[in-house]
């Protein structure tokens, strides 16, 4: 789950913002024009169908559009995932293992894909306002192809701020991010989206 959510979450920050439809929307629009950089930190708990946390974690995340990240978590398990807009290195600390494969084989066949390269959010989801009585600004994507292995995204803006996103998958798990200390267009420096694994760890590269 923690692998195929970067994956998501990146790709989607790779598209472009889509043209307004509606007021509601606008904080959609508002935060992607004109992002190139973004970096930080998260909490992120997955709740089943029954919603009981099933898995926590926490760390920090850059990105520099389009293509280029680094995901790194500090808890429970300390994990790197890194990609230079080519290749992405999963580096677990614990196992000291690193897996290499090509960035589109990392997205297999999964709706992100549809999102990769310059394809608007608006040619794969179906954007609406949502209304949670909350003071947060509700945004929906759902998937428009049927085999899609999730069924919905919903990203919730403080004005042109992204606090919240929730993942809700076709097993009936959700997966929550709560973002603190988020900085737009921030300078980041080349080097953390390029990853030498350390000496002593197994290497697999991989073509799934």
């Amino acid at each position: 789950m923690i692998r195929y959510l970067v994956v998501l979450f990146v790709v989607i920050f790779s598209g472009n913002a889509v043209a307004a439809t509606a007021n509601v929307v606008d904080s959609l629009n508002l935060f992607f024009k004109d992002l190139k950089t973004l970096t930080a930190d998260f909490e992120q708990v997955v709740e089943n169908s029954q919603l009981n946390s099933t898995e926590k974690a926490n760390g920090k995340l850059w990105i520099q559009r389009p293509g280029k990240f680094r995901w790194d978590y500090d808890a429970p398990y300390e994990q790197e995932i890194v990609s230079d807009g080519a290749k992405l290195w999963i580096f677990d600390k614990d196992l000291e293992q690193v897996t290499v494969k090509a960035v589109s084989a990392s997205m297999g066949n999964t709706p992100a894909v549809l999102l990769s390269g310059a394809k608007p959010l608006a040619e794969t989801f179906k954007i609406s306002p949502l209304d949670f009585g909350t003071r947060l600004d509700w945004v929906e994507l759902k998937p428009k192809e049927d085999d899609a292995s999730f069924t919905a995204i919903r990203l919730g803006f403080e004005a042109t701020t992204l606090k919240i996103m929730l993942l809700e998958d076709n097993l009936g798990q959700t997966t929550r991010l709560v973002f603190s200390h988020l900085q737009r267009n921030p300078t980041i420096d080349a080097n953390k989206f390029i990853f030498t694994p350390p000496a002593g760890v197994d290497v697999f590269e991989t073509s799934d």
